[in-house]
């Protein structure tokens, strides 16, 4: 999801409020439980491998930026989020220049084999040269591997898994996938997932937005097969935090864990057991660490999902 000025401004705004409430929310919380909010990574297992990766990612459709303030601060995120606990990067061919930003950085910075990296081959191209389609995601990330390579939203997938499944065998990818944003792609990837040995999906999935929830996780659970989700603060120019901008949190929110809105949010989706990472965009340090302290500590249960469906639903939309 590509963050405009206007949602970064709605969010730190949100951001700043919820940390107010978060605080007065949990008072009288014991130590022993904050201790564990504060410290306890929640990672999860890639059903293919046993492999596990922390439950909060970075998803990087604004990384596509040449100002020196804007690439500065991207250098920063993937400077720290190691030391954040994060892992996951998510990025895509059809992300301007993400794949190249992100490649360069982590050249300069040394510290690519800190990080899990995932990106998506071309939703528009010619798909008939197969290979050369792959081949471009290693040039502009500098890589020789990457961990998943996904066919975006479905361009070119029956030409191109077959080179998929080359690639990993020969472990130039070590685990493959596909992804859409998308509702009315859901019927192909349900057919995706019966039909191919895939390691991983990426799907759209958040409080806001919860019909994968009906066959698409319930099935990759039983696949066996990863899932990443994108767009958990809202997509397509719809925003989440509009609708709570200052709304304190409700007074369950200290019982999952979750101190401002954005933790709020991907708490939902890491509550679902289908769910291996949450990819937020995250283009500021800030972002970062709070993003980041959604995947420790605290994983909602069923009751507090209902309870958080239920508030949600309740707000003026």
């Amino acid at each position: 999801m590509k963050d405009s000025n206007q949602f970064q401004m709605s969010r730190r705004g949100v951001l700043a409020a919820g940390v107010a409430a978060g605080v007065t929310a949990t008072m009288g919380a014991s130590l022993a439980a904050a201790a564990d909010a504060a410290n306890g990574q929640i990672l999860r297992a890639i059903p293919s491998t046993g492999e596990r990766l922390p439950v909060v990612g970075v998803g990087t459709n604004a990384f596509g930026v040449t100002a020196p303030d804007e690439l500065a601060a991207i250098r920063e995120v993937l400077r720290t989020m190691p030391d954040q606990g994060g892992k996951v990067i998510d990025t895509a061919r059809s992300y301007g220049s993400s794949e190249e930003v992100i490649g360069r950085l982590l050249a300069e910075l040394g510290n690519r084999d800190r990080f899990f990296l995932a990106t998506k081959t071309a939703m528009r191209a010619d798909f008939s040269t197969g290979a050369a389609v792959l081949d471009d995601c290693f040039q502009r990330l500098q890589v020789s591997r990457i961990d998943l390579l996904q066919i975006h939203n479905f361009g070119g997938f029956d030409e191109l898994m077959p080179h998929f499944i080359e690639y990993k065998q020969a472990g130039k990818i070590r685990y493959i996938g596909c992804s859409t944003s998308e509702d009315r792609q859901y019927p192909q990837m349900l057919e995706a997932m019966e039909k191919h040995k895939l390691d991983f999906i990426q799907i759209d999935y958040s409080i806001g937005n919860r019909g994968a929830a009906e066959r698409i996780l319930p099935l990759a659970r039983d696949k066996g097969i990863a899932v990443l989700i994108n767009v958990p603060f809202g997509g397509r120019g719809r925003s989440f935090f509009p609708r709570v901008a200052g709304k304190p949190l409700p007074d369950f929110a200290s019982e999952i864990g979750a101190t401002t809105w954005a933790q709020f949010f991907l708490k939902f989706i890491i509550a679902n057991p289908a769910v291996t990472a949450a990819i937020p965009g995250t283009t500021t340090t800030e972002y970062l660490r709070d993003n980041q302290s959604a995947g420790r500590g605290i994983v909602p249960n069923a009751a507090q999902v209902r309870r958080m469906e239920e508030y949600w639903d309740a707000l003026p939309s």
